[in-house]
C-alpha cells in the first residue's frame, strides 16, 4: 500500500467532461499541485452518495482557501457513471475520475475484492498529494466511515 512521503503511481484516469472524453496522466495531474483526493467504493451507493462525496462538495471553498489546486473524487466506475454522479451530486467543483478497471486502485494498494458485489473496487481513503507526493493517508476499515471525511482532511491541511 502507498505510504506518506512516497510518490504516487504514474498512471491514467479518465473524465467525461462537457461531453468529451479525457485521459488524464497521474504524473501531470498531481506536478505542482496541492492535491486532495479521496476514494469511493462506488458511485451512486448510500454512504458514498449521502455523507462521502456531500462534504467535498458542501467544503470546496475551504479546500480552496487552503491552497488545495484540486479535489479529486475517484472510483472504480467508468467515467460516463462518474460523470451522471457528480452532475447528480451538483459537484462541479470537483473532479470526478474514473479508474474503469481498477489499475490505479491496484497500483496504489488501496483495491479490494467485492465479488458478486461489483468485483475489484476501490477502498474508501482520502489522500493530501503535494507535488506528486503523498503527505496525508487516511484509509478506513472496512464498513467504516470516519478518517477520510472532508472535515478530517481539512484539519491536516
Amino acid at each position: 500500500m502507498i505510504q506518506k512521503n512516497q510518490l504516487m503511481p504514474v498512471g491514467e484516469l479518465q473524465e467525461l467532461k462537457n461531453g468529451e472524453m479525457l485521459t488524464h496522466n497521474t504524473a501531470e495531474l498531481f506536478a505542482n499541485k496541492k492535491v486532495v483526493l479521496f476514494a469511493v467504493p462506488g458511485a451512486f451507493t448510500p454512504t458514498c452518495s449521502v455523507s462521502h462525496l456531500p462534504g467535498y462538495v458542501v467544503a470546496a471553498d475551504e479546500f480552496k482557501a487552503k491552497g488545495v489546486d484540486a479535489i479529486i473524487c475517484l472510483s472504480v466506475n467508468d467515467a460516463f457513471v462518474m460523470s451522471a454522479w457528480g452532475e447528480s451530486q451538483n459537484a462541479e467543483n470537483i473532479m470526478m475520475l474514473a479508474d474503469g478497471g481498477g489499475s490505479y486502485s491496484k497500483a496504489l494498494g488501496l483495491s479490494m475484492d467485492t465479488a458478486t458485489f461489483g468485483g475489484v473496487r476501490s477502498q474508501r481513503y482520502s489522500i493530501i498529494i503535494d507535488n506528486g507526493e503523498v503527505t496525508s493517508l487516511n484509509v478506513e476499515e472496512p464498513q467504516s466511515f470516519e478518517v477520510s471525511k472532508a472535515e478530517v482532511i481539512l484539519q491536516q491541511l
